[in-house]
């Protein structure tokens, strides 16, 4: 009796994520320029457990509107960012993408249900192994999970269809726009922290040249660097 409630409480919260996501999108139609995300981001948000990616006491508000703590200073986003990044990188089932901050590895997922492969680097190292584990008990065999400072990119799986930041940078990384593919796009916060950060979507032409535009206003967690 009590697993078959557990299981309504999550079904019925993961349905309140997706109208809520809905919702945000509506408000915010404006600044995004659209009035819908991709149905099959949308698929890929009922379908990953977020309750798996959170911590066992914030389970119960796994599918709040909202950032929660995931340890070390770092945070997995709230539902609506997570998916709206999701779309603007013009995910295909064919693509490859570098993902820099796997933190609890939930984005990641995401992704993993959109596209051919994943490529994600996270610098704290305990976030890193524990993402990696969670990723492959869940079945995510399409997400490789490396330890590293993810500023320089991951050079040896480049050009990127897509790559996504998951932390606000003081500007964007000249390697990370090197390293997408021409027609790829890069998503990524820039801002300081506790100041103003853009969610910023920059796109490569096929000549190498690049255009940016700003999205929405965030909140996120600095990019952390390595001191080496």
């Amino acid at each position: 009796m009590v697993k078959a409630s557990w299981i309504s409480g999550m079904a019925a919260g993961r349905e309140a994520m997706l109208r809520d996501i809905r919702e945000e999108v509506e408000l915010t139609r404006y600044e995004i320029g659209k009035s819908a995300l991709d149905e099959r981001v949308m698929a890929a948000m009922a379908k990953v457990p977020r309750e798996r990616f959170v911590g066992t006491y914030d389970r119960y508000r796994a599918f709040a509107n909202g950032p929660l703590p995931i340890g070390y200073g770092q945070t997995i986003s709230q539902p609506y960012i997570v998916a709206l990044m999701s779309d603007l990188l013009e995910p295909r089932p064919d693509s490859v993408i570098l993902e820099v901050g796997t933190g609890s590895g939930y984005q990641s997922a995401v992704l993993a249900e959109l596209v051919q492969h994943v490529y994600s680097i996270e610098i704290i190292g305990a976030l890193a192994r524990e993402a990696g584990e969670r990723l492959q008990e869940l079945g995510y065999g399409n997400v490789t999970v490396r330890h590293g400072d993810g500023y320089h990119g991951w050079p040896e799986h480049a050009p990127f269809d897509g790559i996504i930041v998951t932390a606000a940078a003081p500007h964007i990384p000249p390697s990370l726009v090197e390293q997408l593919k021409p027609g790829g796009r890069l998503v990524i916060p820039v801002g300081e922290p506790g100041g103003v950060q853009q969610l910023m979507l920059v796109e490569k032409r096929s000549d190498g040249s690049t255009s940016s535009r700003s999205i929405l206003m965030v909140a996120f967690v600095p990019l952390t660097r390595s001191q080496a």
